[in-house]
């Protein structure tokens, strides 16, 4: 076997462990522990060293993570292989810094947290922070992301103008990311002196509390309010943090009085964020918002075949075409099924096809099956709409209800694999047109109506677990 494909194996292992981890652990607790950890994987397998900061993130890891990474490791290679945790070699701080209190619900306590960046040193040159891997080119472009698209790339060529500030919303994993650091990359390229800076709101947090205990205000506004454009992800972190959100709308006002440019991310919609302040949320809501939906079924098989080419690897139209009809939820999940394929492939030296597939993906898709079925998503909009589960099937047609089982139905075909007679018949015998008009409808809504498209996401992500 040559080395190359030693390589791979070994770098194929560890993503495969975490891409089981990133499914298995709440976002955070993953974000927090697991997405930070420095591994090193012997290029025969031998062993998996994991390389931590300090002897408490040490024990904790141990104690929490190290049985169930093991198993995942000996599950994946088919051997058992020794895991080893060590402490990382680390320069010495040139000063002590002080201990860094609870604030605000932080939740940092004497360090820094795993979303924190390096410190930079004063007089270097200006970090945008920015992925140069994320650019328009590398974007797959379909319904779901083309108007969240095409108003990013306005903003990218036409700083501080229209859509001011763009406000970009949807579920995880659909290429919010994605988009902020594309607007951020081509910026750059055109004009390479602009002052931009990507982060997530837990690193604005931080840095707000670092500046009221250092008192280094002067510090902080000067490098915010200095941007010629913001890029901050995930903004629905902000809540319950007035001081953090004082700072925040300072910081906002300041950019656009200078006509600098703000774009930020969120799970929902401005109106739909909870404890922000109204006068931040009515700032939000002042440019343009645009909702980025779950990728449809053509753009989800583009994706797979694309990032495949970008693994090296050809994915056969077929097999990208099982694996886009089995995993509908976001892009990330869809990057997961891809590296278990491609991993299973090069474990057990077989060609890519639809029945390696099935058996890479098995857990995943015995998990969609046991989870999700017409007769669950009719009781679960039932109860989110408080009507009975026998309207969804019975002959009355109020438009109240029937507005209701066209959720229903519309449901039942994103999430299940149930034909539309199939699905007919499971809504009291009903035609296959009359599904396939309501799964028409409910797309085409849900791509003008934010309640609407709000209340699916809901649903969907009650309906996954």
């Amino acid at each position: 076997m040559s080395e190359g494909v030693i390589h791979n194996l070994s770098h194929d292992l560890w993503q495969t462990c975490v891409d089981h981890l990133a499914q298995e652990l709440p976002e955070q607790q993953f974000n927090t522990w697991i997405r930070p950890l420095v591994v090193v994987v012997a290029l025969d397998l031998s062993k998996v060293t994991i390389q931590v900061g300090n002897r408490f993130k040490l024990d904790w890891i141990r104690a929490q993570y190290a049985a169930r990474i093991s198993a995942l490791l000996e599950k994946i290679s088919g051997q058992r292989i020794p895991l080893e945790l060590a402490l990382a070699q680390r320069e010495p701080p040139t000063k002590s810094a002080p201990l860094t209190r609870n604030f605000e619900g932080s939740g940092v306590i004497g360090t820094r947290p795993a979303w924190a960046f390096p410190e930079e040193a004063a007089g270097a040159p200006f970090k945008s922070r920015l992925n140069s891997a994320l650019t328009f080119d590398t974007l797959i472009e379909g319904t779901a992301n083309r108007m969240g698209r095409a108003a990013a790339l306005h903003v990218s060529s036409s700083l501080g103008q229209l859509y001011n500030p763009l406000f970009i919303y949807g579920g995880v994993g659909l290429g919010k990311t994605h988009l902020m650091h594309a607007i951020g990359n081509k910026l750059i390229a055109d004009n390479p002196a602009a002052k931009v800076l990507y982060i997530h709101a837990e690193q604005f947090v931080s840095d707000v509390v670092k500046a009221y205990q250092r008192k280094t205000f002067d510090e902080f506004k000067e490098r915010y309010h200095s941007l010629d454009l913001l890029l901050i992800d995930d903004v629905q972190f902000l809540a319950n943090k007035d001081r953090t959100q004082e700072e925040f709308f300072n910081a906002f006002e300041a950019l656009l009085t200078k006509k600098s440019h703000i774009v930020m991310t969120s799970d929902t919609y401005p109106k739909g964020l909870a404890d922000i302040h109204e006068r931040l949320v009515s700032r939000f809501d002042s440019g343009l918002t645009v909702a980025i939906e779950p990728p449809e079924l053509e753009m989800r098989v583009a994706i797979l075949i694309r990032k495949a080419e970008a693994e090296g690897t050809v994915m056969p139209e077929e097999v990208a075409f099982f694996v886009a009809k089995n995993v509908r939820s976001n892009v990330r999940e869809l990057e997961g099924a891809l590296r278990k394929i491609l991993a299973y492939s090069r474990f057990n030296l077989k060609e890519i096809s639809i029945q390696l597939a099935r058996e890479a993906l098995r857990d995943l898709l015995s998990i969609q099956n046991r989870q999700i079925s017409v007769e669950n998503i009719q009781k679960t909009v039932a109860d989110y709409y408080k009507i009975k589960v026998a309207d969804m099937y019975s002959k009355k047609r109020p438009a109240s209800i029937a507005r209701l089982r066209q959720i229903a139905m519309y449901l039942a075909k994103e999430l299940t694999q149930k034909s539309l007679p199939e699905i007919g018949e499971l809504f009291g015998g009903r035609d296959h047109t009359t599904v396939l008009h309501a799964v028409r409808k409910m797309s085409a809504e849900r791509q003008q109506m934010t309640e609407l498209n709000q209340q699916l996401h809901v649903l969907e992500q009650t309906l996954k677990g």
